[in-house]
């Protein structure tokens, strides 16, 4: 594929791969393209900034997840803009600009895999590779009316991956349907854990809280549909104990903090490259966050997991809506943009801080646009929750 070929201002500048998978794979006829953190052999990994893609040489071997795609199969025909180092839930870039959203225009994608989800939502490819760390696979899958998986912490090596916050970073990737998640999930995913059938639904009753009204409306007969494929839902909160959900999306952002400083900061304190304003007061922050508050959260967050590890047992299922609304107009105001992802981060940190694989499923549209509905699962049955997403939303936009 060729930079003229892409409508969509996703792909990356500069030449794009077409790198040919095995003939006899699985995955043969599928194409995909790799977020640009992901390491393509010969390429620069350019993370998003141009700074660091001049500082950078080409990778001398594909990151572990396009290597394995391209064994079962798969051609890679793009490598596709993230945000700045994966720092963002926006889907802006101030160097190289906004992706298209093919399923809602003039809004945003979403970030930081914003390249990843309008190459699929736009038709360029069969599946993208992205990351997610804070949110940066589910929050775009539901503003672009994608399938979406963040899939259990350490499922998949990150190897060739560029590390933002290694305790939350997984590999995730987007499709427009669920059979073809699900086969890039047979290539990618570990054998699952055993365990039994999934026979109960939680509803997080503060996630639910945090949506817009007409979000919970139009999610509310997809979790009836639920109810009747598994039981009654049992409401729950998931914010116990230490606060509320906002409570722990500020130790989530502290936890996130001093490991960036510890992962891409010390390049970023200095070689001082140009980053956009919001990254750039986003990595101001990171380098005067105290110490103190990281290390305070750090010991809180086990008993985040272990609280929600206990509502789903081995055979619960939490479903949540995968972000408070529809996405954001590209021309939003930058104050009101910084109190929408605090709002969003309240959500995606709870599958971030525990760890615990999340689907989501394109399900409804609000304001003409799309809003998912996730699902999140027990520890490694990332196999058994993509299978059971599939059942239940077959026909899903």
């Amino acid at each position: 594929m060729t930079p003229s070929a892409d409508s969509l201002g996703a792909l990356v500048p500069g030449p794009q791969p077409d790198i040919a998978g095995s003939a006899v794979g699985p995955l043969a006829g599928v194409t995909f393209a790799a977020k640009d953190i992901f390491d393509v052999e010969g390429f620069v990994t350019g993370c998003g900034n141009p700074d660091w893609q001049k500082a950078h040489g080409p990778a001398k071997a594909h990151a572990w997840a396009v290597a394995k795609l391209l064994a079962a199969g798969a051609r890679l025909t793009a490598k596709v803009i993230t945000d700045e180092f994966a720092y963002s839930l926006n889907g802006q870039n101030f160097h190289y600009g906004t992706p298209t959203n093919s399923n809602a225009p003039g809004r945003v994608c979403g970030g930081s895999s914003c390249g990843s989800a309008s190459a699929v939502a736009g038709g360029l490819v069969d599946i993208a590779l992205g990351s997610d760390t804070g949110g940066s696979v589910r929050v775009p899958a539901s503003f672009c009316g994608l399938w979406g998986l963040r899939p259990t912490h350490g499922a998949i090596p990150l190897d060739g991956v560029m590390s933002l916050a290694p305790s939350y970073d997984t590999v995730g990737w987007f499709a427009r349907d669920g059979a073809m998640l699900g086969r890039a999930g047979a290539a990618l995913l570990p054998p699952d854990r055993p365990g039994p059938d999934f026979k109960r639904l939680l509803l997080a009753e503060d996630a639910w809280a945090l949506a817009w009204p007409d979000v919970r409306e139009v999610l509310a007969p997809e979790v009836t549909r639920l109810e009747q494929r598994l039981a009654p839902a049992e409401r729950v909160v998931v914010g116990e104990p230490g606060g509320g959900l906002e409570a722990w999306m500020l130790r989530f952002r502290a936890i996130q903090a001093w490991e960036i400083r510890r992962s891409v900061g010390p390049w970023v304190f200095a070689n001082k490259p140009r980053l956009g304003p919001e990254i750039q007061e986003r990595f101001d922050w990171v380098a005067s966050f105290p110490e103190s508050e990281a290390e305070a959260a750090q010991k809180q967050r086990p008993a985040f997991t272990r609280q929600l590890e206990s509502l789903l047992g081995d055979d619960g299922l939490l479903a949540i809506p995968s972000a408070p609304g529809a996405a954001p107009f590209a021309n939003t105001p930058d104050d009101q943009l910084r109190a929408w992802r605090l709002q969003v981060l309240s959500l995606t940190a709870i599958a971030g801080l525990s760890g615990l694989p999340q689907v989501s499923i394109p399900l409804g549209r609000v304001e003409s646009a799309p809003v998912g509905l996730s699902l999140i699962a027990p520890r490694g049955r990332d196999r058994a929750l993509l299978a059971f997403a599939q059942r239940f939303a077959p026909a899903a936009p």
